[in-house]
Formats: C-alpha cells, sequence, structure tokens
C-alpha cells in the first residue's frame, strides 16, 4: 500500500487534501461547445479585434467550410494542423477548424517564432496542413508533401489555397468526429533548457477545466473576455476557449494590452503581464486568474481588493492549471489552493513516497489533467510522466517540478521550482524565497533573483524607485547572510518574453552590463 508509512490522520488528509472534487464534464468534445453556442445565439458578437467583429453564427460557418477544406485535404483525427498565425479573427476560424475536423491545432506565432524552431514544430508535429495569414504565407516553411492554406477572409463559398490552380467549393465533407483522449491541441514548450517540446493535449484535459468550475471562471454569455496572450502559450487557450465555450465576447488586443482590458470583465494573465495593467483603469473587470509563474502578494492583494482574484499553478503538462485558490487580501498566506475537479495533486518525497501534512516535497499532478506526453519523445516522456500508484486502474501522473507543501488546513504553498534551488558559497538557496522578502518591501511590486556565479546573487525589483541599499537590508534581516543579493538594480519594468514571462537571460546580460560600468 502505498500510503502504510504515514499516520493514519496523514493517510486521511493525502486524499482529503489531495483530491479535487469529482464533478461531471458537460461534453468532453470542446468545440462541441462553442458549437452549441453558435445554435442558441447566432448573432452574438464572439470576438473583437481592432474596429472588426465575428459573430457566433459567422464563426461556426466559416469554421464549417474550412473543416470541410482540411477533411478534403486528408486531415483526419490524431492528425496535427499548424497554425501559425499573428492575433486576428481568422485565428478564431483556423483554430475551431480544425477542430471540427477532428485535429489538434499547433499554434505558433508567425510574427515572433524564429524560422529554426517553426521549422522544428512542423518537423515534430508532422503539421502536414499549415492555416496562415496571407500576409504572413512567406515565412511559413512549407516542405514537401505540406500544404499551405490562408485563413483571410474565408466564408463558407471562399476558402483561398495557396498555390497558382483555381480551387472549387465542393460539398461539405464531415470528418468523423475525435474522441475525448484524442488531441485538442499541442504546445511547445518555451525550450528554454534546449530545444521546445511539444506537448500533446486532449479534448478531455481542456474540457475538464475549461466546462467545470472554477476553470470556467463563471464566464456566461455576453462577458468580454480579454484575450491578451502569445497563441502559443497554453493560458491563450484558456482566454480562447475559455471564452468561446461560454458564449462571451473574445476581446482580441492589438498593441495596446491595457486598451482591451479596461472592456474586459475577465482577465487571464501572467503577473508579469497583470503588473502592467492598472486596475482602477478597468472598471469592468470581475474575474482575474493569473498562473505561468509565481504572483507577488503586493499584486494578487491589489487586484484582489477589486475583483475576484484567482491565482493557479500548473505546467503545460497538466492543461494550464491544475490547481486554483481565489484569494482573499485578509489571508495570512497567498496560496495556490487546490486541486481542480477530477484531479489530484501529491506532495512526494524523491522516491515517489507521500510526505506528512506541512513537508515540503514535489508537487505531482494525476487525474483528469494529465497530457498524452511529448511528441517524438519517448525517453522525456517516461522520464516526467509515471504510473499513479495512488488513482491506480492504468492511470498516470505527472512530475511538476514545483515545490510545495500542504497547510495545516489544506491549500498548497508553492515554494518555487526544483531548479530554483541553487547552491551559493556551498548553500542551498530558494530564489523565490529571496525575491519574496524583497516583494515585502514597502513599494515593491516585482522581484526577481538569480545566481550570478557560485558565490553571489543578483537581484531585481521594480519600480524603479526602490532604495536598493533598503532591499538587501530586508534580505539580510530575513535570511542568512548567503542569501543577500550583492546588487539589487532597480528597474522601471522587468522584460519579458513573448509569453509573458519574467525574461531571466535578459536580467542577467543587464546584470553584466551594469558590474561592467560599476567597474
Amino acid at each position: 500500500m502505498p500510503l502504510r508509512h504515514l499516520t493514519p490522520r496523514d493517510q486521511q488528509l493525502f486524499w482529503q487534501y489531495g483530491r479535487g472534487p469529482a464533478v461531471p464534464v458537460p461534453d468532453p468534445l470542446v468545440h462541441r461547445a462553442v458549437e452549441r453556442q453558435a445554435a442558441a445565439r447566432p448573432d452574438a458578437v464572439a470576438a473583437e479585434h481592432q474596429g472588426a467583429a465575428l459573430t457566433y453564427g459567422e464563426l461556426d460557418r466559416r469554421a464549417d467550410a474550412l473543416a470541410a477544406r482540411l477533411v478534403r485535404e486528408g486531415v483526419r483525427p490524431g492528425d496535427h494542423v499548424g497554425l501559425f498565425v499573428r492575433r486576428s479573427l481568422p485565428m478564431l476560424v483556423g483554430l475551431l477548424a480544425t477542430l471540427k475536423a477532428g485535429a489538434a491545432y499547433v499554434p505558433q506565432d508567425i510574427g515572433l517564432t524564429p524560422r529554426p524552431q517553426l521549422d522544428h514544430v512542423v518537423r515534430t508535429a508532422a503539421t502536414r496542413v499549415i492555416l496562415t495569414q496571407r500576409e504572413h504565407a512567406s515565412r511559413v516553411p512549407v516542405p514537401p508533401g505540406h500544404r499551405l492554406i490562408t485563413l483571410d477572409d474565408v466564408t463558407p463559398d471562399d476558402i483561398t489555397p495557396d498555390g497558382p490552380e483555381p480551387y472549387a467549393p465542393a460539398p461539405v465533407i464531415r470528418a468523423a468526429p475525435p474522441r475525448p483522449d484524442d488531441g485538442c491541441y499541442v504546445l511547445f514548450t518555451s525550450g528554454t533548457t534546449g530545444r521546445p517540446n511539444g506537448v500533446k493535449v486532449t479534448h478531455r484535459n481542456v474540457a475538464n477545466l475549461l466546462l467545470t468550475e472554477p476553470g470556467g471562471l463563471g464566464v456566461r454569455p455576453g462577458d468580454r473576455v480579454a484575450q491578451l496572450l502569445n497563441i502559443a502559450f497554453d493560458m491563450a487557450a484558456w482566454e480562447i476557449l475559455g471564452c468561446l465555450t461560454h458564449g462571451g465576447t473574445l476581446v482580441i488586443r492589438g498593441k495596446d494590452i491595457a486598451a482591451a482590458a479596461r472592456t474586459a470583465d475577465v482577465l487571464i494573465a501572467t503577473p508579469t503581464v497583470l503588473s502592467g495593467i492598472d486596475p482602477g483603469a478597468c472598471p469592468r473587470v470581475r474575474t482575474v486568474a493569473v498562473a505561468g509563474e509565481p504572483c507577488p502578494r503586493p499584486l494578487a492583494d491589489r487586484w484582489a481588493g477589486r475583483a475576484a482574484f484567482h491565482n493557479c499553478c500548473g505546467p503545460t503538462e497538466v492543461t494550464i492549471v491544475n490547481t486554483v485558490r481565489r484569494h482573499d487580501p485578509a489571508a495570512a498566506l497567498l496560496t495556490i489552493g487546490t486541486p481542480t475537479p477530477n484531479n489530484t495533486v501529491y506532495v512526494l518525497d524523491a522516491h515517489r513516497r507521500p510526505l506528512p501534512i506541512g513537508e515540503v516535497g514535489e508537487m505531482w499532478a494525476g487525474g483528469d489533467c494529465v497530457s498524452a506526453g511529448y511528441l517524438g519523445n519517448d525517453d522525456l516522456t517516461a522520464e516526467r510522466y509515471a504510473p499513479d500508484p495512488f488513482l491506480g486502474g492504468g492511470s498516470r501522473m505527472f512530475r511538476t517540478r514545483d515545490l510545495g507543501r500542504w497547510t495545516a488546513d489544506g491549500e498548497l504553498e508553492h515554494l518555487g521550482r526544483t531548479d530554483d534551488q541553487v547552491k551559493v558559497r556551498g548553500f542551498r538557496v530558494e530564489l523565490d524565497s529571496v525575491s519574496s522578502v524583497l516583494e515585502s518591501v514597502e513599494g515593491c511590486l516585482r522581484a526577481v533573483t538569480l545566481k550570478r556565479d557560485a558565490r553571489s546573487l543578483v537581484a531585481f525589483v521594480c519600480p524603479a524607485g526602490i532604495d536598493p541599499e533598503r532591499a538587501r537590508r530586508a534580505v539580510a534581516d530575513a535570511l542568512p547572510y548567503y542569501c543577500v543579493p550583492s546588487d539589487v538594480f532597480p528597474l522601471a519594468a522587468l522584460p519579458e518574453t513573448d509569453r509573458g514571462k519574467i525574461d531571466r537571460p535578459a536580467l542577467l546580460r543587464l546584470a553584466e552590463e551594469r558590474q561592467g560600468v560599476l567597474r
């Protein structure tokens, strides 16, 4: 029995705390939920972008036509279709059409992704058909045997193929329906430690989060959901499909993130993106969800005083997020909450044995959130995914590499990443712990701590008016001497990656530049 080493009390709490509620999912096929919204409210606005709008009826008809084209091109359930686009209304048509054809979409921001990565995505995901916009068609790699289709001005009577031959619309051809365990999308991880890995996420995975609460975020017909994030980031699927499956209006941003946020009821963002938005300028916002990186307590408190603020956690491999907590500014801790419906979280030791409540270990995720693994990388899949001995029955669990512990009242404290534990002067340091102390300094909104070399740390705080010596003293007063950054650099804003997270390599380069100036 995998729990026999625990006390009877901890055995009971292992399941009480670690298992989310068992909740039925209305439909395990995500696009069917969008189709139901189109049938019920065809004239409702599904999305807006730069002054243009698309109703649910128009979106559904255009997606049907494109899906028929994809089926004629040979697309079948289990296939992958490239969606190499920029934020736009055609982006939504291509996404929904791919799901209707039974395939999984493989999103890449064609304006930001370098050509070598596009080549890697096409090769790894075997995207024999790729969808794009006409203005970006020249940037898309199209190997022999692949087909490029442009999305611009797709109507039920006009789908433009890329190529010289004429195209005559054919009668709609229906694809064989996908199964719940077929792919919904393939997300390529950022690849900060190597070549990006494609994660296959199924309809069952996605529907389980979006069509239950709290993952549905209470979105209802007519609600406005901002679309702020890069489509290649899994949280963009939460924005897009979370909105369309519930009948909301997706507000697709242009260059101005704040402009889209000002008209929205619901915001989904990384803390880095959210920190650039003034809550006082967003009177409509009633619900906010953050994930993707640790959330600073001041940012959570600032928004939780105005809206329902959900602090969430979960890597791409466990389908966007698998823990959620609505934050109360009066709470003693900012936690990542409890498992979402039909999911589990285990805090395990290095031998994959459950730890007693209150002890720090590595979080493993189980249940319907666990994705289908990495494309073309069986070794990495075997390393990070494992049979779930607690649920059994062929279930799998995923090693998140996040450190955490259960509080006495059954909430998860996120304590950084296993790879955020570094050694400085021979001592083990948790970088997030240093950043948390810095964020407690009055006026500090964000802080990032990095290892500069074997003997020192460097930290960055914003806004630029923070006194660096005061920040260093705060760390010295709270943590051992080896945790004190040798330098603290105040910045007006922290640099971001194209996925809205802190750009750590850019910060290290900045530290080197500033150190060179000081010398």
